[in-house]
């Protein structure tokens, strides 16, 4: 029972004290800022998720199929383009995996955009592969877990050929062969998939491939109806063996041209690689941290202070010049007034939108325009130099990329660069992972992106 100064409160003023209280606390919570944290979590010391063993019969062999266990059917596929369209082509093959309920065995990525020189990384060693199989509640096997990385046995193995039926424009369409099957030594011999993968009509030139429409081969009723269409097959390079593609392992040649629905689909909100897969992909808290330290670093943040919150951009030029047709280069990128003007757009949704202040600006880009970077600093931005931290000396030729796709993924807010796929991946991590405010600058010609 409550007393004041010796006379009982009454139920009114108890509810109204209560009210008042709880107002003050919520009206206190609307308009604090929002907090940014980085979500960079630590490996279980004891991963009891999913053991790779559980998988396959047990350490590496020097044949793959002697590893492949009787009561489990698998699917993989292999990259072949820049990195960034590697990691969505391994996405779209772990879709594929979740919609044929197979276990998929993912390569090493193969440095293309990269200097040739640079050896095949894990895919382990830059994604969290336990916390995505938790989030997707599929285990991922990787090559160098089924095969002896230094085995010289070649390994017949017959395949499906997407690339050949979606890429018929080309002048000789052929499977879209990866040097990853020369480091895994498999020997494989392709057969065309029908035509009725095909996801858009034959007179579109960004022809894509449909994920039902290839999961379907992964089942006895389809698979058996199309190996009876007398498809054209390539005999194995090394062994000269025409074989139909397998069973137990299901593979394809590059996976990146699949949508469920629509062209490009990544580029849209309903994606379904991105919305089952992509967006689980999260970084490893190694290589996080280490992103997140350059990225300190380059905004002179003191050590006792927390990351602050920040816009990051990129912006991709380099071989997009071929894209300007007749335009001037000058004229067909967006100039950096323009990418100011997305910037503070950025902060400005920041600001009303979530509370959030970010005064800092970190650019990644390709340009190498001194003159350029020099305007760059100008607007007060600032950037992860390189040459200047060794980061290739120190940690590899891949770490560039690495850290600079990652530093764009943890921005509050992003800015990026119309039809480039490191744009996208960026933009979607941000809004996912941060609920970030994301801007694409479009271009191409002057004016391209007034609005």
């Amino acid at each position: 029972m409550l007393h004041a100064k010796g006379r009982m409160l009454s139920l009114r003023t108890i509810c109204a004290a209560l009210t008042g209280a709880f107002l003050f606390g919520f009206g206190t919570l609307l308009l604090k800022p929002s907090s940014y944290i980085l979500d960079i979590q630590d490996p279980p010391a004891h991963s009891t998720i999913f053991s790779s063993q559980s998988y396959v019969q047990g350490p590496p062999t020097q044949r793959f199929r002697d590893n492949l266990r009787n009561d489990t059917k698998y699917i993989t596929s292999w990259g072949s383009a820049g990195w960034t369209n590697d990691v969505m082509s391994y996405a779209n093959l772990i879709y594929l995996a979740l919609i044929t309920e197979r276990t998929p065995i993912i390569p090493k990525f193969l440095s293309h955009h990269i200097d040739p020189s640079a050896p095949p990384f894990v895919f382990g060693e830059v994604f969290d592969v336990p916390r995505l199989s938790q989030a997707i509640g599929v285990h991922l096997l990787e090559w160098h877990e089924v095969k002896d990385p230094e085995s010289q046995v070649f390994d017949d193995l017959g395949c499906w050929s997407v690339w050949e039926t979606v890429q018929y424009h080309n002048p000789i369409p052929e499977p879209r062969r990866s040097r990853s099957q020369n480091y895994l030594k498999l020997d494989i011999s392709w057969t065309q998939t029908p035509a009725w993968v095909e996801l858009t009509s034959p007179s579109e030139r960004d022809n894509h491939a449909s994920f039902w429409s290839l999961a379907s081969l992964g089942f006895p009723e389809a698979r058996s109806k199309s190996l009876a269409l007398s498809l054209k097959n390539h005999p194995s390079p090394q062994h000269q063996v025409s074989l139909p593609p397998d069973d137990h392992l299901l593979c394809f040649d590059l996976l990146y041209f699949i949508s469920a629905h629509h062209t490009w689909e990544w580029e849209l909100d309903y994606s379904p690689a991105w919305r089952f897969v992509g967006q689980h992909m999260r970084w490893t808290a190694n290589i996080e941290r280490l992103a997140d330290a350059y990225a300190r670093r380059a905004m002179n943040v003191p050590a006792n202070e927390p990351t602050p919150p920040y816009v990051s951009i990129h912006i991709r030029h380099g071989d997009f010049h071929e894209q300007c047709n007749q335009v001037a280069v000058d004229q067909c990128f967006a100039p950096l007034s323009v990418i100011a003007r997305r910037v503070s757009e950025v902060q400005e949704e920041l600001r009303t939108r979530k509370g959030i202040e970010a005064t800092y600006v970190i650019m990644t880009s390709d340009e190498s325009d001194p003159e350029w970077w020099s305007e760059v600093r100008a607007l007060g931005w600032t950037w992860v130099d390189h040459a200047a931290e060794r980061t290739e000396e120190i940690y590899g030729k891949w770490h560039p990329v690495f850290i600079d796709a990652i530093i764009q993924s943890n921005g509050a807010g992003f800015v990026g660069t119309l039809r480039s796929t490191m744009s996208t991946l960026a933009r979607r991590r941000v809004q996912s992972w941060h609920d970030g405010a994301t801007r694409i600058i479009a271009w191409g010609w002057p004016g391209a992106d007034d609005h």
